[in-house]
């Protein structure tokens, strides 16, 4: 699993690691037993604090999707994560936004974005 951060969101580092292990198991990404990268290494390759992924794993233990190992690493538990309707909604509202700021800096309108965004499904159906 690839880890993404972005510095221009408002969102804290901790809470889109949080988010996106949530999202990778709930798609089937990552499953029971799968291990995820050291905090170390996952802080090195984000070039974050090693205390934020910390915070991020704890977080995760504690509600139960993911189990720590002491020498042996982070793997996800067996509890898969509910995700509900309000965050999956802030969840497509903070992609949109982002999308459409990204839109406007390069010129296009929102007709503009609407209509890629209807090719775009024209094309993958």
């Amino acid at each position: 699993m690839d880890f993404l951060i972005d510095t221009r969101s408002g969102v804290p580092f901790y809470r889109q690691i949080i988010e996106q292990v949530k999202f990778a198991i709930a798609r089937g990404d990552l499953g029971p037993g799968d291990r995820l990268p050291t905090v170390r290494q996952l802080a090195v390759d984000l070039s974050i604090n090693p205390n934020t992924v910390v915070r991020a794993y704890r977080e995760l233990e504690i509600e139960g999707v993911l189990d720590t190992q002491q020498g042996s690493g982070t793997f996800v538990g067996h509890h898969r994560p509910d995700i509900d309707r309000l965050e999956r909604e802030r969840m497509l509202a903070q992609i949109l936004t982002d999308m459409l700021a990204r839109a406007s800096a390069y010129g296009f309108t929102l007709d503009d974005v609407l209509e890629g965004l209807r090719r775009q499904k024209e094309e993958t159906t």
